[in-house]
Parts: C-alpha cells; structure tokens; sequence
C-alpha cells in the first residue's frame, strides 16, 4: 500500500500508542506540525482508509456522552511502517512565505524588505519560545523524538539570528557585493 503523507503521521504516531482521531490531531499540533502537518480533513479520512486496509483497528472507547474510537496498529501496520522507515526520503519541501514575499521585494517593494526579514526573525524567535515550552512539557525518554525537538528549537534560534542580521543589512541599503561578503563569512 502507498502510504499518505498523513498515513505516515497517523502510523508513526499509533506505534507510539493508541489514541483517538482527535488525540493525534492534538499530539500533531504539539510536535509534528513544526516540520509535517496534518489537518482533521487529511486525519479523519487517512483513519478509515488506513482501517480500510487492515492496518489500523479502532474500538470504540466512549468517555461520558461522546463517542470516541481509539485506534491501534495492527501487526499489518507495524510491518508496513517499518517498511516505510526503511526507505530512503521521497519529499523534503521547504515552503517558507516570508522568504517569497523577500525574495519578490525587490521587484514589488524594496522598502518593505527589511521590515519583512524582521518578521521573519520574530516569527523564528516565537517558533523557539513554542518549542521550548513543549520541551519543558516533553515527557518520556525517546531520544529520536528529543533530537528532533532540539533541531527546531537550535533552527529557528539560527534563523531567527540570520534574519535579524539581513534586516539591518537590507536596512542600511548595503550593496549587493557587501552583502556577498557577509555571506561567505557566515
């Protein structure tokens, strides 16, 4: 079976443990969806595809007056997980707004540079703060999952610090040539 994107999310994280369509949403939204998101539109469909096929089993598991399906993997998708961690990475795909709207700038409104390398700097510097909170709350002793973690927390410090350094250099109208001697430096 090809695997989803979301299949992908939704698998890794039922190895993991069991939980609810709603529980991998929430567990998603606290540590995947910093490097690969999935929505309750992709989540919901991908769990009956993935029953579908016998590599998911959900039970339902009420709590008070809501249902509530808990799913599992089963053997099927324990093997078909591992099959996919053994392969080689299809996809790495960096999409980064901030970065278009800065590299159209020139073209639509080179005042605005600067001011757009500063926000990117601040959304970096909020993206840290998000990660170390999670990383006070982290529990268990996964290292993979830790490495990870700290690989956002040390990228967007690092970004953060490179955009600030490029919003004053765009800010000071700094030639081209100065700001490719700045580059080799780094």
């Amino acid at each position: 079976m090809e695997l989803s994107a979301t299949a992908k999310v939704i698998l890794g994280m039922l190895a993991m443990g069991p939980r609810s369509g709603y529980e991998i949403k929430s567990f998603a939204d606290h540590s995947t969806r910093y490097f690969w998101t999935a929505s309750y539109g992709q989540i919901y469909p991908e769990l009956r595809r993935l029953a579908d096929a016998g590599l998911i089993e959900g039970t339902d598991e009420p709590t008070g007056a809501r249902q509530r399906t808990v799913y599992r993997l089963t053997k099927a998708g324990r093997h078909e997980l591992g099959k996919w961690h053994e392969l080689p990475p299809e996809v790495f795909e960096y999409r980064d707004e901030w970065m278009l709207k800065l590299f159209f700038a020139g073209a639509v409104d080179p005042e605005r540079a600067a001011e757009i390398a500063r926000g990117r700097a601040e959304l970096s510097r909020v993206t840290a703060d998000e990660l170390r909170e999670v990383e006070s709350r982290a529990e268990g002793n996964d290292p993979a999952s830790y490495t990870v973690l700290r690989f956002g927390i040390d990228f967007n410090e690092f970004i953060a610090d490179w955009f600030e350094r490029q919003a004053a250099a765009l800010g000071e109208g700094v030639p081209l040539e100065k700001l490719e001697k700045r580059a080799e430096r780094v």
